[in-house]
This record gives C-alpha cells, structure tokens and sequence, in this order.
C-alpha cells in the first residue's frame, strides 16, 4: 500500500507541476501580435518576440503584446471625415484617403523604451496617435502642392502620392513605424466648384478624344498610303508579269526565227534557220537563254528556236501530204483489186455457165429443179394415150433439161 501511495503522490505533484509551470515560466504570444518582455531587474529585453511560446517568469517578467498587423488611417470613411486640403491654388478640397502603417519588424521593443506602448483613453496605444498626427501633418503639406486641375490627372496624383508616403516613411521612422502606402480613394471639391471641375474634365476629356482622333486619323492616313504603295507595287510587278508571260508566250509559240521576205509557207522557218551560220545561231540561242531563263545554251536546240507553231505547221503539213498520198494509193491499189475481183468472178460465172450448158449441167439442173415440184397427192387419168403424163419419166426429164 505504501508503494501504490507513493506512486499516486507523483502522480498528483507531476500533474499539478504540468498545470502550474506553464503559467509561472511560460507565456504565450498569439498570432497577429508581437511580445515585448520586460523585467524588474534588466529592462526591456532587445528582442521581439515571434507568436508562440516563450520563457516568463512570473512576478519578474512582464510581457506586453503589441500588434503586428496593418494599422489603417481612414479619412473619408463614414467614422470620420474627409481630410481638408488646401491647394496650391487656394482652393478648398476634400480627400478621401487611406494610409495602412505598422510597427516595423524588430522595432516593437523600441516602442515600448520609448514609453508609446501605452494605452491612451480611448484604448488606443499611444505610437497609434502619434501616427495620427503625423500622417495628418505630412498629408497636408505635401498634398498642397496639387493645384485643383492636378487631382483629377491621375499622373500627377499618383505621382505626388509616391513622393508623400517617401516623406511619411521618413518622419515615421522615429517612431518605429513604416507606412505601406497613400491611397487616394476620392477627392470632392465645393458643390459650384464641382460644377466648373466637371466641365473642365470634360475638356480634358475632350483633349484627349481629339489627341485619339488625330493620333487615328494619322495612322489611318498612314495605312492608307502603304495600301496605295502595296496596289501601285503589286499592280507593277503584275504588269511585269504579264509581260514576261506574253514574252515566254511569243518565245515558245513563234520561236526566234524572223523571215524578212515575208515567207509564210510550211517550213520556210526550217530553211532560214539552216540557212544561217553558226555564229548566227550562237547569237539567236543567247537571245532565247535570256527570254526562256535557260542559262545552258547548249538545252536550246533547233525546236525551241522555231517555236510550237512551226513545228505544229510543219507536222501538220507532214500529216496532209503523207495523208494525201496514202490516199492516192489506197484508191489506185482498191480500183486494181476491184478489177481483179471483177475478172476472176466473170472467168468464173463463164465457166459455171459453160458447164451448166452441157448434158451434165442440163441434168444437174433439172434434178434441182425436181426438188422443188410437188405432185398433186391424187393423180387423175385425163391423158388421151390413157397414160398420165407425170408416169412418162422419161419425157418429163427431157422438158426440165430443157429437150423436146
């Protein structure tokens, strides 16, 4: 029993020590917050401390939180009221504008050496209103230098808003603050100076559509006269076209060969070009190299010298007379076979006829022709011999063999 006490004893003073430690030497810095740790012997600690668990000692340390996050100004919003400028020509305005600060990273435990960790009465901390004051100051100082035209040309607005949030970096970095940047949400000007802003916009406006419309009309005159180059160029090379094809054309229809006695018979073209010389030649092929793009005079042969049509003439010319006279022959050796065949059937009927003269031939024709006679099926006795004729054989082969 002594043990199982012994053990619940540790077990009680473990659990005790576990819930007890945490919060007499740890405390914890949560997210969104940075931790300062001061003591009662040393001072402020010179270090931030990062969200999480840290060493603390009760009754000698003292942690302060300080927020890490983005503070914000706002001027303009429905809590307060735009912020007053003056500007450069005396012209009252009111600027809606925001301005996100923070503490900077590492700085936080200068904040509190300084005594601005405080709370003020309005539950703010006190670097919180000292960034008011000075964030107001450098807005009005350095947003004066605007004239009222200015705040509408987002150029100029932008520009001078990049100059003051240099200037609020520079006067916050006492307090151990940096600012993100000026952003300028709105700008409303007196109620009959609104009236004139917005005619002036309007010109502006107007300006800068007229600025366009030059800017489009010039390029257009631009694009207007490359188009005219483009047709002007394009309809010179097609005339170039036209007429290296009218040239390869001429070239390959009519050849290079020019009769100057005006001979327009079938191969006059042939004989002027034998007639010539080599050296006439040699100068008709480097003409026709040069029209037909053929840089090997040895390729123009005598063809492409006289051209399609010649050669088609020539052909059919060729054809013509070679027609012509196969023709004449055909007729000749067709008239001599038809007398031939004439000759041979005459010799051949003369000889039929002869031998169908004859006895023989007589009877031949006789016994044909007694193939086609049909008796009457009942014979009738009429003769005056009492005999019927078609019985007297003899007499009838005699008749058909053309006897008596």
């Amino acid at each position: 029993m002594s043990a199982i006490t012994r053990i619940s004893q540790i077990i009680c003073l473990s659990a005790i020590t576990l819930l007890i430690a945490p919060t007499c030497f740890i405390s914890t810095v949560p997210l969104g917050a940075i931790g300062v740790r001061s003591s009662s012997f040393s001072g402020v600690l010179e270090e931030d401390l990062e969200p999480g668990w840290h060493l603390s000692i009760s009754t000698v340390h003292n942690l302060t939180l300080l927020p890490s996050r983005y503070l914000f100004l706002d001027y303009g919003s429905e809590e307060n009221q735009g912020l007053q400028i003056r500007t450069r020509d005396n012209n009252n305005v009111f600027v809606d504008v925001t301005v996100p600060y923070r503490i900077k990273p590492g700085e936080a435990h200068l904040i509190m050496k300084a005594g601005n960790h405080v709370r003020t009465n309005n539950d703010t901390y006190r670097f919180q209103r000292l960034a008011t004051e000075t964030t107001v100051s450098v807005l009005r100082e350095d947003l004066a230098n605007l004239t009222s035209s200015d705040f509408y040309n987002t150029d100029k607005r932008l520009a001078v808003a990049g100059d003051t949030l240099k200037v609020l970096n520079e006067e916050l970095a006492p307090l151990h603050l940096e600012a993100q940047a000026v952003l300028v949400r709105a700008v409303t000007f007196r109620p009959e100076y609104e009236v004139q802003l917005q005619a002036i916009q309007l010109n502006e406006q107007n300006k800068l559509l007229d600025g366009a419309r030059q800017k489009v009309a010039q390029q257009q005159q631009e694009l207007d006269n490359f188009e005219l180059q483009t047709t002007a160029l394009a309809n010179a090379r097609q005339q170039e076209w036209i007429k290296m094809q009218a040239d390869l054309e001429r070239a390959y229809q009519v050849g290079f060969v020019v009769d100057p006695d005006g001979d327009r018979t079938v191969g006059a073209a042939r004989r002027q070009l034998a007639a010539l010389t080599e050296e006439q030649r040699g100068k008709l092929r480097e003409e026709a190299s040069k029209v037909l793009d053929i840089a090997d005079t040895e390729k123009i042969t005598d063809a492409y010298l006289l051209g399609i049509q010649n050669i088609q003439a020539e052909t059919l010319e060729y054809k013509q007379r070679v027609t012509a006279g196969a023709d004449g022959i055909s007729g000749r050796l067709k008239a001599e076979g038809e007398a031939d065949v004439a000759a041979v059937r005459g010799d051949f009927e003369s000889k039929i006829n002869a031998l169908l003269g004859s006895p023989a031939g007589r009877a031949y024709v006789a016994w044909k022709t007694a193939e086609n006679v049909t008796f009457s099926p009942t014979l009738t006795f009429q003769s005056r011999e009492g005999v019927p004729s078609v019985l007297r054989l003899r007499n009838f082969a005699l008749q058909f063999m053309g006897g008596s």
